[in-house]
């Protein structure tokens, strides 16, 4: 492989605009991240008067000290109830991602009960599905540190109350296929809410402090008559002497958190993951964004620095810009091997290395068109031979559109590719670089490819056009319409239109709205790219190498 010569001068006045813009962006970023804090630390006083540790502090004591930790969907939530971007608080009221206990690899997610009593809410529930989808895929034992006041019933609907039943689905499934599902109770764990540790594995609950019920004493007096203090209902000592639900009970929350890396140690996961020992690298994390872990060389740092990223990306999703750049920062040594680089130029294939690990990479210099379709799907079966994971960074308009590019065969070439990476059986890795418009998205193997990971940089934008290319065809239809009818058209009506329309596309393109949707894993830091994808790489490579002892069912509670 050949070290890619960067052409950017980042001192110029473009480069110097961008990296401008995308600071502004981070910022933005950091501040709604804080934002899930400060709301959750105004409940401390509470906390600290039971003698309870708030939710951060106990993921901080199950942790590994100074190991890496890669938060997941910081933004899950955010203008989805609360609607008001200066008030809304995202999170979903959880706090999650994947790091490291007792030495081995788990998926966490602790309850923020510092928020609304760690009330499930529709944004929490998609976001812990995730991270259980995401923990059956890459053979992670799950965690799950519950103090939850269960649904919040001011808001009831009932298609969400349907769809949180694959929340449960889900633990059973972790358990059947041999991955462990461990989960700590704090406090309340009521209603549904109570088959989270009845659907665990191991249960460790806090004595005088947890509870777990399928209806509280409130419900339970109307519901019956009957009248018993929520100890006798569903407190520790009765789960563990006379009901069975507990294993171990713990004599506050720092005891709990200790008796679940004791039993993360016991598992002996790491160990029975046979995973090679791997030279460490670190970076300075930044916010919530996690260093990472993976096969490191003596000089495999890239040749750039990884400040560059903040510059390279145009803010005008329709100006071009080579995607090798990005690359060279994210690359050791910033050596790239270019696949067919004459060939469907405008599709960028290639492999790399990530901390060592052989990467393949597929990006845009420009939309999608018949001969690059046809490159990047070649280049997806050749990866799938050598069982090589590749990363999608995706910058695109969508795929190319006219006469000549249909009579080239763009409809069935663009097949070709979708089929491919569709039935991929390699792990695939999204990142939403820049643009993401039209079918494009699902061509880059977007959201809906069920790629193994996904993640955004905050100036990303998904749609499935422009906001203007959107009015403009409405205009269009509207005036055609108006001509056959005979009618005059109603030019101050159709400017409002337009008007409304682009700033509705406009709006929702956003990378902290779709992240807001869970329809990615996180919006991260670009300089951060590098360590997220080493980490996520190193997590998918110790799941193609653990073989945990799968059953017919999930172990039954005796």
């Amino acid at each position: 492989m050949r070290k890619f010569e960067t052409r950017l001068d980042m001192h110029a006045a473009m480069q110097v605009s961008q990296r401008q813009a995308m600071t502004a962006l981070l910022g933005q970023l950091r501040a709604l991240e804080q934002r899930a804090v400060d709301a959750s630390a105004t409940s401390r006083a509470a906390f600290d008067k039971r003698g309870a540790l708030m939710p951060r502090d106990r993921l901080a004591a199950l942790v590994d000290p100074g190991r890496e930790f890669l938060s997941l969907a910081t933004l899950a939530g955010y203008l989805m109830d609360d609607t008001h971007p200066d008030t809304s608080v995202p999170g979903g009221s959880l706090v999650a991602g994947i790091g490291f206990v007792s030495g081995s690899r788990c998926m966490i997610v602790a309850t923020d009960s510092g928020i609304l009593v760690g009330a499930m809410t529709e944004a929490g529930n998609l976001k812990l599905m995730r991270c259980q989808e995401i923990a059956l895929e890459n053979k992670l034992p799950f965690i799950h540190l519950v103090e939850s006041a269960g649904a919040n019933l001011r808001k009831y609907r009932v298609d969400k109350f349907i769809r949180g039943g694959g929340i449960f689905y889900n633990l059973a499934r972790l358990s059947a296929a041999g991955l462990p599902v461990i989960t700590a109770v704090h406090g309340p764990s009521t209603a549904g809410g109570a088959y989270m540790p009845g659907l665990s594995d191991y249960v460790v609950m806090v004595r005088g402090r947890a509870r777990a019920f399928l209806a509280g004493p409130p419900l339970l007096k109307v519901a019956t008559g009957e009248i018993a203090t929520a100890e006798e209902l569903g407190g520790a000592a009765m789960h563990a002497t006379i009901s069975g639900l507990a294993e171990y009970v713990a004599d506050d929350d720092r005891h709990a958190v200790a008796l679940v890396r004791d039993i993360v140690a016991n598992l002996d996961w790491q160990g029975a993951r046979d995973v090679v020992s791997t030279a460490r690298a670190s970076i300075q994390a930044r916010g919530g964004t996690p260093a990472h872990s993976g096969v490191q060389t003596p000089d495999d740092s890239p040749a750039y620095p990884p400040d560059d990223l903040l510059a390279i990306m145009p803010q005008d999703s329709r100006r071009p810009v080579d995607m090798r750049e990005v690359i060279a920062r994210l690359a050791d040594g910033s050596n790239w091997l270019d696949f067919k680089p004459d060939y469907g130029p405008a599709t960028v294939c290639g492999h790399a290395r990530i901390q060592g690990q052989v990467t393949g990479f597929i990006t845009n210099n420009g939309p999608l068109d018949p001969s690059g379709a046809t490159k990047a799907a070649q280049f997806i079966q050749l990866c799938n031979q050598s069982r090589t994971p590749i990363v999608y960074l995706q910058n695109t308009t969508g795929f190319i559109v006219g006469r000549d590019s249909e009579e080239a065969g763009m409809i069935k070439h663009g097949s070709k590719m979708i089929q491919a990476l569709a039935n991929a059986t390699v792990p695939q890795i999204t990142i939403y670089c820049g643009a993401s418009y039209g079918a494009g998205n699902y061509g880059m193997c977007g959201r809906g490819f069920r790629p193994r990971f996904c993640f955004a940089w905050p100036n990303a934008r998904t749609a499935v056009m422009g906001g203007e290319q959107a009015a403009g065809t409405l205009e269009t239809v509207a005036r055609e319409q108006a001509a056959r009818r005979g009618l005059p058209v109603d030019e101050a009506a159709l400017a409002a239109q337009k008007q409304e329309i682009i700033e509705s596309f406009e709006r929702q393109a956003s990378a902290f709205v779709t992240s807001g949707l869970l329809l990615d894993d996180g919006v991260i830091d670009p300089r951060d790219t590098r360590a997220v994808l080493a980490f996520v790489l190193a997590t998918c490579r110790e799941a193609e190498r653990c073989q945990p002892q799968p059953m017919q069912f999930g172990v039954a509670r005796f």
